[in-house]
């Protein structure tokens, strides 16, 4: 290679960047980063973590009154990051924007064991849940709590034959796996429920703890509604298995929700060619349960960096970064975006990248599996021709860098989900979520096997301490370097023609292939799904 590319071999240190949008100072704020060397330079590890670090402090400083401490969809801390992101980028002129997105605001709910113990249980609302008081006897549906614990609790209608539901106020535990929450809480609410706690599966580590997830869809494609009106609360395994004694009873409350309006930012740089639109996005918003520094501050903040860095350049193509409102709760920001979209605006959209969680403490690098090199993408699931011209620009980078990566689902179960329903190629980056590493992975990438890729994902201490600094820096010069290829040129992606970056040219190599590391069925730590799935 010609071009020798830079700030990956090494990591600067949390806060050593030269001010926001600055990296490495020097000029970067005032010049045209137009080309790979000047760009990589400017967007630096330690300007990230900056804008990593200002969304703890705005989840720190959060007095929300039901959420505090965090950046959730709703709550004041999510309000805070959006004026944060929007006012660096209206500094540095770009056109700024707003879109307006509908999310259900759930309030704290209430698990209690009654008998044969008396104890407060860890919970949460299961998006699309019902709300009312209900206490009564708890019934258990098909649990599986030894062995492997494989579950298809309340999967199927015949799971509920011969339990009593007859009563007021039957409480059904059900256990994670197999099919979507909502058509566990469907089945368990047309059998006669009054309330359904869903308790993790309990089958590895990832899934003891309390887990709360999206019971709206009875597929995962999220084309059939799920149709229930009881309250669906979560618990953990432990949990779960202290209220599935005999003679069990228990109150589960949930509080009726409320519609709120929070607000996707939209940032577009104009280029020549206005109707060539290349677009990227990452979720803003965190989980309830805390300040979301890596899920997903990591990817919001990298996104954030580039821009800024790219807000003097006069692209070929016009440029258009989005950061996501009420991804958590279901995907709801880029949704309601392209739902918003008239026809003839999603044709100017030439391509999306999506970058949800690209720092996991215990990473590995993997790409969107566009090609299907290792995974079938799910039935229903398209895969928009061109897409698989992007995963070949991330997988020719880390070649490029020596970095091995693997691919993970092609799933549609981030906010990609929207652009490639409207058959806008797509793909992205993806450093792990709740899936357990093994040994093969931790020999390539380093870290810990038999602990999770992020511990801390959807928990309170997915902090700024939740992060590694290398696999931050290797992808953010990479979110970098796809914006800065595809601002000039999108002829492999759509056919359109543009002109070369400028700088050096270079040809980067032929993606070396991924590693081959998950199992058939393991879907690449899919994990960075919405949770449609048990």
């Amino acid at each position: 290679m010609a071009l020798t590319l830079p700030a990956t071999a090494a990591v600067a240190a949390p806060g050593g960047g030269g001010g926001h949008g600055g990296g490495h100072g020097g000029g970067c704020e005032n010049r045209s980063n137009n080309t790979y060397e000047k760009l990589l330079h400017c967007v630096t590890v330690g300007g990230v973590l900056e804008h990593m670090e200002e969304l703890q402090k705005i989840a720190d400083n959060s007095t929300d009154p039901v959420y505090p401490g965090t950046r959730a969809a709703g709550t004041d801390g999510y309000a805070d990051s959006v004026d944060y992101v929007a006012g660096l980028l209206q500094e540095a002129g770009y056109e700024v924007s707003f879109t307006d997105v509908e999310i259900t605001f759930n309030f704290p709910a209430e698990l209690e064991q009654l008998t044969p113990v008396a104890a407060e249980y860890e919970t949460g609302v299961y998006t699309g849940s019902g709300s009312g008081e209900v206490s009564g006897a708890v019934v258990p549906v098909d649990l599986n709590l030894t062995g492997d614990r494989a579950s298809t609790s309340g999967c199927e209608a015949d799971d509920f034959a011969g339990l009593d539901l007859s009563g007021p106020a039957d409480i059904v535990l059900i256990q994670r796996g197999t099919c979507t929450f909502g058509l566990k809480a469907q089945n368990a609410d047309a059998a006669g429920a009054e309330a359904v706690i869903v308790m993790n599966q309990g089958n590895s580590p990832d899934r003891e703890p309390l887990f709360i997830g999206d019971a709206t869809s009875l597929d995962l494609e999220g084309t059939q509604p799920a149709d229930y009106d009881v309250p669906v609360v979560g618990a953990s395994f432990a949990d779960g298995v202290a209220l599935s004694q005999p003679g069990s009873t228990a109150r589960v409350n949930v509080l009726p929700s409320e519609t709120r309006t929070d607000r996707n930012v939209i940032a577009e740089l104009p280029g020549k060619n206005r109707d060539n639109v290349v677009m990227a996005g990452a979720h803003l918003d965190s989980v309830i349960e805390g300040p979301g520094i890596n899920d997903n501050g990591s990817g919001s903040a990298a996104l954030l960096e580039t821009a800024l860095a790219m807000a003097n350049l006069r692209p070929e193509n016009t440029l258009r970064f989005a950061w996501w409102a009420g991804e958590e709760q279901g995907l709801l920001g880029s949704a309601a975006y392209v739902e918003g979209l008239p026809a003839a605006e999603l044709d100017r959209i030439a391509l999306y990248m999506n970058y949800d969680m690209v720092g996991s403490p215990n990473h590995i690098f993997m790409v969107y599996d566009a090609d299907q090199s290792t995974f079938p993408a799910p039935e229903g699931v398209p895969i928009p021709e061109g897409s698989t011209a992007i995963e070949d620009v991330y997988e020719s980078f880390y070649t490029a860098i020596g970095q091995p990566y693997d691919d993970t689902e092609f799933s549609g179960r981030s906010d990609y989900e929207a652009f490639i329903l409207a058959g806008i190629p797509s793909s992205g980056l993806f450093t792990g979520a709740e899936e357990i590493k093994t040994e093969e992975q931790a020999a390539i990438w380093g870290g810990t096997a038999g602990d999770a890729f992020d511990p801390c994902y959807h928990q309170a201490c997915d902090t700024i301490a939740n992060l590694d600094l290398f696999a931050l820096d290797v992808n953010s010069d990479l979110i970098a370097f796809a914006m800065l290829t595809f601002a000039y040129s999108t002829e492999s992606v759509n056919g359109v023609v543009g002109k070369q970056v400028p700088g050096r040219p270079f040809t980067l190599p032929e993606p070396a292939g991924p590693e081959g590391t998950f199992a058939e069925d393991g879907g690449g730590g899919l994990a960075h799904s919405h949770h449609a799935v048990a």
